[in-house]
């Protein structure tokens, strides 16, 4: 089943280099890769990209499959991206289907923007898949702390951001034991007419929206169990420290930034 490919949010524990990085230095590296992947527009630049993206999972120790599987649930908006660009009619003119006319430029514009979604999803997996959700918490905490000052609530933004990432594994699950139990009882997903299937569709939203309002009272109610007031006077049982290999990440990504400006602007 297409759910249970589905990787975003899910952190698998590991003690690689990668594992060990400081969250902050890892959130800041991710969008500063985030940020070269829309500068890249050549080939070699890409090939760059995906060499280094390859190489720090399997620092990481996790397969190319795995990585790659948090790209299979978004095929369709992979390819609605690609067939928006191509058939704009923009450049020479390759074929025509009904009154969409695909261009030689806009084939080549769709293909980059598919290109470019494809390396946010696999960097944005690889954070996820190697940093725990209270790392993400922390980090992001640390980073947003200067912003505090004009009344930036960080903790609870952190917070936020990082239960609502971490949910989407649990939803998952919730998703497929209640399209289990419908489909016992006869509903179908997957075939039928298309009232048909929104009626059956309904019987799987509600149910997920009352399990999902469950999950966040039960979720409230535990921490206010635990005396949870908010960031205020918080201590930590790890420190968060920057060290050598941190610095070595920030060199690498450094000299990865020097390699694909030198291919964009000068070639």
């Amino acid at each position: 089943m297409m759910l249970k490919d589905i990787t975003i949010g899910q952190y698998f524990p590991g003690d690689s280099i990668i594992h060990k990085l400081d969250p902050r230095g890892k959130i800041l590296l991710t969008l500063a890769l985030i940020v070269l992947v829309f500068l890249a527009t050549d080939l070699a630049a890409y090939a760059l990209l995906a060499v280094f993206l390859f190489s720090a999972a399997g620092l990481a120790q996790l397969s190319r499959r795995r990585l790659l599987r948090s790209v299979r649930p978004l095929w369709p908006i992979l390819l609605i991206t690609f067939l928006v660009h191509t058939f704009n009619g923009q450049g020479e003119i390759l074929f025509s289907l009904f009154i969409f006319k695909a261009g030689s430029d806009g084939f080549l514009l769709g293909l980059t923007m598919t290109i470019r979604i494809i390396f946010l999803i696999l960097f944005s997996s690889l954070i996820t898949m190697t940093t725990s959700p209270l790392e993400l918490t922390d980090g992001l905490e640390r980073l947003l702390w200067p912003f505090k000052k004009i009344g930036l609530p960080a903790h609870e933004l952190a917070m936020m951001m990082t239960i609502a990432l971490r949910f989407v594994p649990t939803l998952i699950q919730e998703t497929e034991r209640i399209m289990t139990a419908q489909t016992a009882r006869g509903a179908e997903f997957s075939s039928g007419s298309l009232s048909k299937r929104v009626k059956n569709l309904l019987s799987l939203v509600v149910p997920l929206f009352i399990s999902a309002f469950r999950r966040a009272d039960e979720l409230a109610l535990a921490m206010e169990a635990r005396c949870y007031r908010g960031g205020e006077g918080r201590t930590r049982m790890n420190e968060l420290a920057m060290g050598a290999r941190d610095v070595c990440a920030a060199l690498v990504v450094g000299v990865l930034i020097i390699a694909v400006c030198y291919i964009k602007w000068c070639f």
